[in-house]
């Protein structure tokens, strides 16, 4: 703690009023989460700038919430892929619509329904949707970075796909009623999901084995927080890799299904005394 002569507050920059020692400890803490920790204070107060990061964060989670999906934009980049895309929609009307009903966000619209009722049905393994979910700037972030990976692992195991189609205003279910409608004996939604006030563009992945209309989400297995700065690429690839050829081998998902993977052998990471507890 660093006293103001004639002043009657002070400033703390560790989170501590344990010295300068506990505040290096809380700072090393940092390193380790994008949590809001050890913030300080002024006085009885945030630090200014600690207040105006919490407001940009805000804001930028807002933003996500709000903003619509470039279907254009993100359609191009998938063809790059090589991959066909249909657009469909779900039956909320609008964004406004899409966040005060969500059940609406869960089912088609009457034309995307007519629509993939017409395609012709090949009954394919896996079904892939993207629907903007909660945050458009998860998807236009790393979807296709993330399919680029995951459609090279599903060629080496034989996967079989229906066309990727892209859902708009749509939320997780609406990926079941997709995967009925095409056939598919699973499907894999991938959706942006609520915004965090560390984590604007948070991805996550839902698979449903045998999607039909009425699934919950016990039925569904999840994989959160996939971006550069949480779960990588590579990492949800094969963690989605074990829960697909699990799903397949012994025909379910959801809570029956567990994701018990061996962790590759990854370094374990060090553990540091705690300090809070000594």
């Amino acid at each position: 703690m660093t006293a103001m002569s004639g002043a009657t507050s002070s400033v703390t920059t560790g989170g501590s009023d344990e010295g300068d020692d506990a505040g290096d400890r809380w700072q090393a803490l940092r390193r380790l989460t994008q949590a809001r920790i050890a913030l300080g204070r002024t006085g009885v107060s945030a630090p200014t700038g600690a207040q105006l990061a919490f407001q940009l964060a805000h804001a930028q989670a807002r933003d996500a919430v709000h903003a619509q999906l470039d279907v254009e934009a993100l359609s191009a980049s998938l063809r790059a892929l090589g991959q066909d895309c249909v657009t469909v929609h779900s039956a909320a009307a609008d964004r406004q619509m899409y966040l005060q009903r969500p059940d609406l966000g869960r089912q088609l619209d009457d034309a995307s329904r007519a629509a993939l009722s017409a395609r012709p049905r090949q009954g394919a393994d896996l079904a892939l949707v993207i629907a903007d979910g909660l945050s458009a700037r998860a998807i236009a972030q790393n979807a296709a970075p993330f399919l680029r990976l995951l459609l090279a692992r599903l060629a080496a195991e034989q996967w079989t796909l229906a066309p990727l189609t892209i859902a708009s205003q749509g939320r997780v279910a609406i990926g079941d009623d997709i995967g009925a409608l095409l056939k598919a004996r699973a499907v894999l939604v991938l959706i942006g999901e609520r915004p965090g006030l560390s984590s604007p563009d948070s991805m996550g992945l839902y698979l449903s084995w045998a999607p039909r209309v009425g699934l919950t989400d016990a039925d569904r297995n999840c994989i959160s927080n996939v971006r550069p700065a949480g779960l990588q690429y590579a990492a949800a690839v094969d963690k989605l890799a074990y829960l697909l050829t699990e799903a397949r081998r012994r025909g379910l998902s959801g809570v029956a299904l567990k994701e018990e993977a061996p962790d590759g052998g990854a370094p374990a990471i060090a553990r540091a005394p705690n300090f809070l507890l000594g």
